[in-house]
């Protein structure tokens, strides 16, 4: 009951306040192609969803994508039938950037992830609250913890920046994708047999804020794994907490706290770079639900997997991923 409330409560405020950023943004000027209601929600639930689960949302949203018809690399036109460019052509690049519906697609996945950070904090505002608490001095466990997880964020912030175009360029494709969700699933089912077998041994009896520094950074460097397409950031930070000593709730919480300046630093510079494109062609209205739905989705998600793991591990999800694998294959070669 107490959980049925809370995720009321926060499913509540949440859609508030997207609701009154809908209502000012219906009278911007209508979109190229405006995406359906329907499709908002289905990428809105897509995207709440698999985010924090260990089963790659990036598999996930190619398969939605595929099925929604927004995978189109087409050159859109106005109204008028002009042309429309993400990056207009320039005498240093003459064939310019177009604007097209898969690049919009695939800038909206990303903005949708506000709707799950949006989540966390309504979940974890009390963790949030001891984090800064920490910065000004008034708690030492807060202090800490907000230490971790700068430390777990930073590797991947570093090493993201520097190999984005690279990751973009080489790395993005369906068969990437597909051995990462295969790798992936090798990796946490190894996982959870060592977790098992050091279950006695001292491991998994601390939380977030008691990880050493080493460990911490570790965790960090883990999560660049997750650049690769199709592995999972919420997986690679999950078993590397294993690892580190956390239990798979603990393991899992301290995933969900990494998470949030990863995917906002994600959200906001996708953004920056072409989220005004997106609103071009989708219009506003709908990317809020989208984010709504991402919103109430990822609250009931994240409950799901701490329950859910701490009780059965991980390999459900792992033979999960090998069936999607196997899915995507089908799609792929279709």
């Amino acid at each position: 009951m107490y959980f049925l409330s809370h995720t009321l409560r926060s499913c509540l405020l949440i859609g508030a306040v997207l609701t009154l950023s809908a209502g000012a943004a219906e009278k911007l000027a209508p979109p190229v192609h405006e995406l359906s209601p329907a499709d908002a929600v289905v990428l809105g639930l897509v995207e709440g969803v698999t985010e924090f689960l260990p089963v790659s949302s990036t598999g996930h949203l190619i398969i939605a994508n595929q099925l929604l018809g927004l995978e189109s690399e087409r050159q859109l036109a106005d109204r008028a039938g002009k042309p429309l460019w993400h990056k207009a052509p320039t005498k240093d690049h003459p064939n310019g950037v177009p604007l097209t519906l898969k690049l919009a697609a695939d800038t909206y996945t990303v903005v949708i992830q506000i709707g799950a950070i949006a989540a966390v904090i309504a979940l974890y505002w009390r963790q949030l609250l001891s984090m800064l608490l920490g910065l000004l001095g008034r708690s030492t466990p807060g202090f800490r913890l907000l230490r971790n997880v700068l430390l777990a964020f930073f590797p991947v912030a570093i090493i993201g920046f520097l190999l984005h175009d690279v990751v973009a360029e080489y790395l993005f494709s369906p068969i990437t994708v597909i051995g990462s969700l295969v790798g992936g699933a090798c990796l946490m089912l190894w996982a959870e047999r060592w977790r098992r077998a050091n279950s006695g041994t001292g491991f998994s009896k601390g939380e977030g804020a008691d990880l050493t520094t080493r460990k911490s950074i570790g965790i960090g460097f883990a999560q660049c794994l997750a650049l690769c397409p199709g592995m999972s950031r919420s997986m690679v930070t999950i078993v590397a907490g294993y690892l580190a000593g956390l239990n798979p709730a603990r393991s899992a919480e301290f995933s969900f706290l990494v998470g949030l300046p990863t995917l906002a630093g994600a959200a906001f510079l996708k953004s920056l770079k072409s989220g005004p494109a997106m609103i071009q062609v989708f219009g506003w209205s709908n990317v809020l639900l989208g984010a709504l739905v991402a919103a109430i989705s990822a609250l009931i998600a994240v409950k799901f997997l701490v329950h859910f793991i701490s009780r059965h591990g991980l390999a459900i999800f792992a033979y999960y991923r090998l069936a999607l694998a196997v899915a995507l294959l089908m799609l792929y070669l279709l």
